[in-house]
């Protein structure tokens, strides 16, 4: 089957960009000039999702406001004969078609996904997470994608990190099968370094089947007390194949300050408007700390 839909959990309270998130959604930080979130969605469009339902929270309307269409901006563009700016405003807001629910409490990313269950219904879908931004030539989803046309069952993207880092991950038991695909035998969430059964990391993408929601409504509490998606997908992958796919990209990590800032240098030195002028400062700059 298709799959046409896909899920955006934005329901988190960014307690580690405070007290820069405490007025404004997390997913509404700008790379330069473009809110993380506007990245996702271009992923999923991009890979032919059709439908995306994005799981708000309170404080969160920002996120809404900007997908939709805004009149008055738009007509004071329009007098100004700012019709660049114009297009590009009317653009986002015919991306796609999007429609939200709010996750009431802060349960977990399994509850965030449990929370879409009925606007899915009973079909496969995708889930991107907010987090992780991927600059690739092929969109992430879209490689994801085409496993699974060739690999019916779900799909998880992937990427080894550093030993050190296992704990920060939803982390791979897995067999090889081939260059850069899994064959998923068990998810351990969070690791201690040391007990980790292999350095292949969760990146925030996911091809799932419908009956993780029947899965999710059964799975208790997990590492910090939440719903864990993760726990979920140990369920899953005893029951049908889960695979998992290092994907071929540069991933950043938008939720951590140094990862956000690495994706705000890339993304500028990677503008034709900013590239010559940002990159002659950049290195004027390390010139003088040096």
């Amino acid at each position: 089957m298709r799959i046409r839909k896909a899920v955006i959990p934005a329901a988190g309270l960014g307690v580690r960009f405070l007290p820069a998130t405490k007025a404004q959604p997390k997913e509404m930080l700008p790379i330069v000039d473009i809110p993380t979130i506007q990245y996702i969605v271009e992923e999923a469009v991009n890979s032919g999702i059709e439908d995306l339902i994005i799981i708000t929270g309170r404080n969160k309307r920002a996120i809404e406001d900007h997908f939709d269409r805004t009149p008055v901006l738009e007509e004071e563009l329009r007098k100004k004969n700012k019709n660049e700016l114009l297009a590009l405003v009317r653009d986002i807001s015919e991306l796609v078609d999007i429609h939200y629910i709010r996750q009431k409490e802060p349960l977990g990313l399994g509850h965030a996904v449990f929370c879409a269950r009925k606007f899915i219904g009973n079909e496969p879908f995708a889930v991107l997470l907010g987090d992780d931004v991927i600059r690739s030539k092929t969109p992430c989803l879209k490689q994801m994608l085409d496993l699974y046309e060739e690999m019916p069952g779900a799909v998880l993207a992937v990427r080894e990190v550093p030993e050190a880092d296992v704990g920060k991950y939803g982390i791979l038991d897995a067999e090889k099968i081939r260059e850069g695909v899994f064959r998923v035998r068990d998810l351990v969430e969070k690791p201690a370094p040391g007990k980790a059964p292999s350095r292949l990391a969760i990146m925030g993408r996911y091809i799932l089947a419908p009956r993780i929601f029947e899965i999710l409504a059964e799975t208790p509490p997990g590492a910090g007390g939440e719903i864990q998606l993760t726990d979920a997908l140990r369920v899953l992958c005893r029951e049908q194949p889960v695979y998992g796919l290092a994907f071929k990209g540069r991933r950043f990590d938008v939720g951590d300050k140094l990862g956000y800032l690495k994706a705000t240098v890339e993304f500028a030195l990677d503008r034709p408007d900013l590239t010559d002028e940002f990159a002659a400062y950049l290195k004027e700059l390390v010139r003088d700390l040096g």
